[in-house]
Formats: C-alpha cells, sequence, structure tokens
C-alpha cells in the first residue's frame, strides 16, 4: 500500500519520464513555434507570372501587399489575359507561403499538425 496514494512506482505509463521534463520540452516546443511563425509573419513572397509581366508581393501572414503590372501587358482588348495573369500570379506567391510554413512548421513533426 502506498503512503500517500497516485502510482506505484512512480508515474507509471510514462516509462520513467518526469513529469516536469515534458512539460519543459512541451513549453520549449511551443515557443519555438511561435517564434518560427513570427519569422515566416515577418517574411515577404514574391511571384511573377507572363515573364515579368505581373508581379505580386505577400507577407508571411498571406496579405497582398503590392502588385505591379507592366504596361505593355495592359490590352484593353484582352481584360481576361490580364486577369489571368493576376490569379496566376497571387496563387503562385501564396503556394510560396505555404510551402514555406510547411519546411519551417514540419520540422516540430508533431503528428496530425501538418
Amino acid at each position: 500500500m502506498s503512503k500517500r496514494g497516485g502510482f506505484p512506482g512512480g508515474m507509471g505509463g510514462f516509462g520513467g519520464m518526469n513529469m516536469n521534463n515534458l512539460m519543459k520540452q512541451a513549453k520549449k516546443m511551443q515557443e519555438d513555434m511561435e517564434k518560427s511563425q513570427a519569422e515566416l509573419a515577418s517574411k515577404d513572397f514574391e511571384a511573377t507570372a507572363g515573364g515579368g509581366a505581373i508581379s505580386v508581393k505577400v507577407s508571411g501572414e498571406k496579405v497582398i501587399k503590392e502588385i505591379k503590372i507592366q504596361k505593355d501587358v495592359v490590352d484593353p482588348d484582352d481584360v481576361e489575359m490580364l486577369e489571368d495573369l493576376i490569379l496566376t500570379c497571387v496563387n503562385e506567391a501564396l503556394r510560396k507561403v505555404d510551402s514555406a510554413q510547411a519546411d519551417q512548421l514540419g520540422k516540430f513533426n508533431i503528428p496530425g499538425f501538418m
């Protein structure tokens, strides 16, 4: 019979791992993840389309910061092409953010997280 209740032989199913160490590791991982997320949020990602005719800059928080369009790509008779170039460029910039997030946060190897 144990004196104070609890688990016989220590922490039982934790393989002898000290609960305080586990909590410290979890806290450090959380701090590292927050730091990584802040670093990503502060970065800008750029993409171009149409051979550089369109360029888009997006923040790591997926906020469009800038769209540049070369004058020679603006054709009033072919607005649809311009729209397609803009969509392609914006989607590529957002894909770069997603890819950077997956690379950065994937290193934490948390099952089911990414």
